[in-house]
């Protein structure tokens, strides 16, 4: 199965949201979520790269699973504000490859 453009992810989501009479949630409850899913995030690092283990008691849940849950109401936040996540992402790598040129210490290339 070939990898799903972000435009393909975008029209996904849209399709599984509009099924529902609810719809999509306004932005500042989008962003409650969002910011929900990233605690939930960083709560699985810390489990698995920090000093906090999990309880015996609860649920195995993967870093892999929360990006998933992060992405998914990332997309719904783009969407609900017709906002293109490709042309989202073209502007932040320009704005990379130009204003943050060369703020980072670059790699010897190999000859």
């Amino acid at each position: 199965m070939r990898p799903k453009t972000m435009e393909e992810m975008q029209k996904e989501v849209d399709k599984y949201i509009s099924q529902f009479k609810e719809g999509y949630f306004s932005p500042l409850a989008m962003l409650a979520r969002m910011t929900e899913e990233l605690g939930e995030l960083a709560r699985e690092i810390n489990h698995f790269y920090g000093e906090k283990p999990k309880k015996a008691d609860e649920k195995e849940k993967t870093i892999e699973e929360e990006l998933g849950d992060l992405l998914f109401v990332l997309i719904c936040f783009a969407n609900s504000l017709n906002i293109s996540l490709e042309e989202s992402f073209q502007l932040v790598m320009e704005k990379f490859r130009t204003r943050d040129k060369d703020r980072w210490t670059k790699k010897e290339e190999e000859e």
